[in-house]
């Protein structure tokens, strides 16, 4: 596949790595504890320049997202970015829900440093924190979690989603995406949670999964 100019494709290790640690998460989820410190450590390491070398607010790397919530009915007043990096989702989110409270979080302290710097000027409103969704417990349920090339934490991820809440789960390059969870998992993974898919499609090299739990 060609790759846009300025994006570098990510190297066979971090693929490698990323395929690893996907299928861990959804068919192992005891296993994240293994995981976890050398998935921080390499995200710490990626930090300097990620935004330069992902195009990460690129309209190619967004356009999977705006198609994603499309499918997603009313106006969330919590939205939590899983995952977030440097905060690309985070900050589209609360631009596209301006009255949303939304917040970022992350394994990588580089990471979220580099969120927070760039908020007073991109999304004040957006907290962002330095945690792991395997311990995360934020009291309270959120109407929309966006996973964004993020392995698929189903037990996880559908307790922190409210009734009637949504799921969006992005793999920005498709199946050569490092942490890709086939659409066939999402939808089963979910559905076991009591997550039901209503969308699940492609987006130029992107694939998009939306899963919905329904409303109490």
């Amino acid at each position: 596949m060609t790759q846009p100019a300025g994006r570098k494709p990510p190297g066979p290790l971090l693929k490698t790595f990323g395929r690893v640690t996907t299928r861990a998460a959804a068919h192992a989820p005891w296993t994240w504890r293994l995981m976890r410190g050398p998935v921080r450590r390499v995200f710490e390491s990626l930090a300097g320049g990620w935004d330069e070398r992902t195009r990460a607010d690129s309209e190619e790397r967004l356009a999977p997202l705006t198609a994603a919530l499309e499918h997603v009915q009313g106006e969330p007043a919590r939205v939590l970015d899983i995952g977030t990096g440097t905060g690309t989702g985070a900050f589209f989110l609360s631009s596209r829900y301006p009255g949303a409270a939304v917040v970022g979080i992350d394994l990588a302290e580089a990471m979220i440093e580099n969120a927070r710097a760039k908020a007073p000027e991109r999304g004040p409103s957006v907290r962002f924190e330095v945690a792991d969704i395997d311990s995360y417990r934020p009291g309270q349920p959120f109407d929309l979690v966006l996973m964004l090339n993020m392995p698929a934490f189903f037990e996880r991820v559908a307790a922190l989603v409210a009734p009637g809440g949504y799921v969006v789960t992005i793999a920005s390059r498709g199946p050569t995406t490092p942490f890709y969870t086939p659409s066939s998992t999402l939808e089963r993974g979910f559905a076991k949670r009591g997550l039901r898919t209503v969308a699940a499609a492609a987006s130029g090299p992107a694939t998009y999964h939306v899963a919905q739990r329904p409303p109490a």
